[in-house]
């Protein structure tokens, strides 16, 4: 039972990878080092800590780019 459910842990933590794989993708930086992703996801992350505005602005940028309208 409990090999059961670490199998589908690691299944879905495998989809969520392959997802956010995806994302880096579609964002336009494949190519780009990791340690410069991992550099804009901390910063984007700092930046929107507490501040509604930015994390709307990215929001919105997001939901254009998967092509549907802002919530």
């Amino acid at each position: 039972m409990k090999k059961i459910e670490t199998d589908e842990a690691r299944k879905k933590d495998t989809r969520e990878k392959i997802a956010l794989g995806g994302l880096v993708a579609k964002a336009g930086l494949r190519y780009e080092k990791r340690s410069l992703l991992l550099g804009l996801l901390i910063d984007a992350k700092l930046r929107i800590k507490g501040d509604d505005t930015e994390r709307a602005r990215l929001t919105e940028i997001g939901e254009k780019a998967f092509g549907r309208e802002p919530d």
